[in-house]
This record gives structure tokens, sequence and C-alpha cells, in this order.
């Protein structure tokens, strides 16, 4: 295990096994809010669902999982096709390692193109906002083409984010706005037991800058879809991207 402190990982992993007795918590500054780790991670991946139906319609194999966390997606889609999961966090490998993942790995999600070959994937998953870790717009363009590069000609992507144009700020801990149209910020830390992770940034893109800097790195958004599969009350996203 690496040594940088990985509150959000430890947490789930704990849960897995059965051993977590303190919550993980969410906050910025003095406000907090508990992360529902069962409800978030630990489900079944319900093919009959909006959500599940969206993503079955888009995704083929081979199937990168980008940021795959405790494994729900992976687990459903490893039995249709050749599946990858990968998380940056060696907590969460692990996790999904226990829960009968079958090729999971610690990699970042910013270095597709060391880790894979051109042309390796048929789609790419990219789901739970982990996108906003791209912190700029040229940070998501730089992003998108890493995607590109790591899927076929006829790859595809589905992408999620929170569209800051439909947020109401006090309803997202962290939220900081931008005067720019479609843009805004998130930033916010996790804390377990006596743990506390880095600040993590979020750029918030409207599904409108999305289209802009897919078009620029051979992306088009092919489907759109929106979500309150998590509270989100309407700005949660999802986005199937096509090879334009």
């Amino acid at each position: 295990m690496c040594d940088d402190p990985d509150p959000f990982g430890r947490a789930i992993l704990d849960q897995q096994r059965g051993e977590r007795t303190a919550p993980l918590v969410q906050y910025d500054g003095n406000a907090t809010r508990e992360h529902p780790i069962e409800s978030f991670y630990f489900g079944s991946y319900d093919p009959d669902s909006e959500r599940g139906v969206f993503l079955d319609s888009w995704l083929s194999g081979p199937l990168l999982d980008v940021g795959a966390g405790a494994g729900r997606d992976s687990l459903y889609f490893q039995e249709q096709f050749e599946t990858v999961a990968i998380d940056v966090s060696e907590h969460l490998v692990e996790t999904m390692g226990e829960r009968g993942v079958e090729d999971a790995r610690p990699v970042d999600m910013f270095a597709l193109g060391e880790a894979f070959d051109r042309d390796r994937f048929g789609a790419v998953l990219v789901y739970g906002t982990q996108l906003g870790l791209v912190r700029s717009v040229q940070g998501l363009r730089r992003f998108l083409g890493a995607l590109a590069r790591v899927t076929d000609r006829n790859g595809t992507a589905v992408v999620d984010g929170i569209d800051p144009e439909r947020v109401e700020p006090s309803e997202l801990l962290g939220y900081r706005s931008d005067p720019t149209p479609g843009l805004a910020y998130r930033v916010m830390q996790f804390e377990y037991e006596d743990e506390t992770g880095e600040t993590l940034l979020f750029r918030l893109f409207s599904p409108d800058r999305l289209r802009e800097a897919a078009v620029e790195t051979g992306w088009a958004v092919s489907e759109l879809r929106w979500s309150l599969d998590s509270g989100s009350e309407g700005y949660h996203y999802q986005a199937a991207l096509t090879k334009s």
C-alpha cells in the first residue's frame, strides 16, 4: 500500500470487510456531510433501470471502467465482455478484487496513455463525477483526447458530470461559482477515523461546455441523460460520446 492518505478508499474497504465503525465524512470548511457508502457503492447493477438501459445501449467490449470504485458496474459488465477496472486507490483495487472483479488494476486516470495501448478498448465508462478532476477546460480536452487514443475507431465513452447551471449552490457541498457561463468549481475533502484526504478540486462543466471540448478532441455528444439516481435534484447527467 502507498503511504498517501486515502480515507475514501479505506472506508470502502472496511465496509467490504464488515469492519467500518466510523462514517466517511465529506467536508468543506465547517460544512459536513456523511457520504452514503453502502447505497452508493454496494448496491447491485440493475440492467432494467433507466441508468442500466442507457449504459447497456452505449457500452461494448473490451470495456475500460475508469475510477471503478467498489466495482459495482465492472461486476456486471465482465459477465458480458472483457472489462478492465481501474482506480488510483489501492484500497479500492483490493476491494474490487475481494468482490470478484477479475481484472482490477491500480492506474491513474490521467496516465491512460502509459498504461494502455492505442485502440485497446471498444468503450470507456467514467462514472462518479471524477471527470471534474481535470480541473480546467484544457484539462478536459487532454483527458478526452486520452480516451480517444485508447479506444478504437468505433469507440464510445460514457461520462458523467454536474451541471452548474442547474445547481442550487446550497445543495452541493463545496460549490464555488464562476462568472463564466456553464462553469463552476467544487472543493471538498474526505475524512475517515483520524485520517483526512487531500483537498479535491473539481471543475464543473455544463453539457454545452462538454460538447465544445468533445468536438475539439474527435468526440461528439450523441445522447444526454439526466439522473436523479443519487438525489442530485436534476443536476447530475450522463453523456454518451461517439467518435466524430
